[in-house]
């Protein structure tokens, strides 16, 4: 009711704004104790990467950056929260105005750019949170890295988010960070997950604690790039897959304002494509590596279809932008009552 409010209002404002004031509204909301404890959803729960789940819903990446207001976002009733993507180093991310609304279609064109203060900032915001549920931390190369030294970046993502995360996402797959997209390259994508893998199980051993790593990959692909994908999530023994980040396609928007800005789209735009890429993935993986399903979620029917076409979890962005909270309720009420087919071995 409150969002319903307060949408047109902050529709009137610049995107970003829009999106900064908004985060700054909750926080305010919780300071005051006007925001609702942590929903428990009994029955619901999900077990996907050796990890429980309170129930499938997620927060996808892109929206708390920084982990500032993780505290507030649980509020809202979902099963996890994925924070990020963090840099090791602060950057500005690109010039604004970098995020635009689409309204009639309800998409959302960004090329924010990996815009973040920092792992310093980042970890000490988790450390002070009071936040105790499941945390996914998403990692990122800053934009001035060549991408040839891209692992280097990863490697101290993945080192500082360890003992902070139940997962670490690596975000290989924004359209918006200059060559970045190559990641998903077969020869260089061996040479990062081989890296990673070797760093997780020191890692491991040093805490005494397994933590899983996703990967999250690009709605752009095709059967060709899917296949070699799939295969190195196999071979190197990944956790999981995100599919999908943002599409450069404008396919179903043609024309419409703002649909010509360079970035990535997201939102309802993207549903039917990132959800072909789940189902491609499913065929390809069968049940050994599960997938967290992200991209056009703005109802309880888009998260089911997500987990019919083969995904354990999905996550939501720019849905909560459309319709705000009441969108996680509907998406956990309508995912409660699925029953998933068996997923055949690959």
């Amino acid at each position: 009711m409150l969002y319903r409010l307060a949408r047109p209002w902050l529709f009137r404002l610049d995107a970003e704004n829009a999106h900064n004031t908004g985060l700054a509204a909750l926080d305010r909301l919780r300071t005051l104790g006007l925001t609702r404890s942590p929903i428990p959803w009994p029955g619901r729960e999900v077990e996907c990467m050796g990890l429980r789940f309170p129930n499938p819903v997620g927060l996808a990446a892109g929206l708390d950056k920084n982990a500032r207001h993780l505290d507030g976002l649980a509020s809202f009733g979902f099963g996890f929260l994925e924070a990020g993507t963090v840099t090791p180093r602060p950057q500005p991310g690109n010039p604004r105005p970098r995020l635009f609304r689409i309204t009639e279609a309800q998409g959302i064109v960004n090329r924010m750019g990996f815009n973040n203060e920092g792992l310093d900032t980042f970890v000490a915001n988790v450390g002070r949170s009071a936040y105790r549920g499941i945390l996914g931390i998403n990692i990122g190369k800053n934009f001035d890295t060549p991408i040839e030294r891209a692992d280097e970046d990863y490697l101290i993502g993945l080192r500082r988010a360890y003992p902070l995360a139940h997962y670490v996402t690596v975000n290989i797959s924004s359209p918006n960070t200059r060559d970045l997209r190559s990641l998903q390259e077969s020869d260089a994508l061996d040479r990062l997950l081989g890296a990673l893998k070797r760093e997780q199980a020191a890692l491991a051993k040093e805490h005494s604690r397994y933590v899983p790593l996703a990967l999250k990959i690009a709605p752009d692909l095709d059967d060709t790039q899917l296949d070699a994908i799939a295969k190195r999530l196999m071979d190197h023994g990944i956790d999981a897959v995100i599919a999908t980040n943002t599409t450069v396609s404008r396919q179903g928007v043609e024309g419409l304002p703002n649909a010509a800005e360079t970035g990535g789209l997201s939102g309802a735009p993207l549903r039917a494509r990132s959800t072909q890429v789940v189902a491609a993935l499913a065929a390809r993986l069968g049940d050994r590596v599960p997938i967290i399903a992200a991209g056009g979620i703005l109802d309880g029917a888009a998260a089911v279809e997500k987990l019919g076409a083969g995904a354990t979890l999905v996550q939501v962005y720019s849905g909560l932008i459309y319709r705000g909270p009441a969108l996680v309720r509907e998406a956990v009420e309508a995912t409660s009552a699925f029953r998933a087919p068996q997923r055949p071995a690959a």
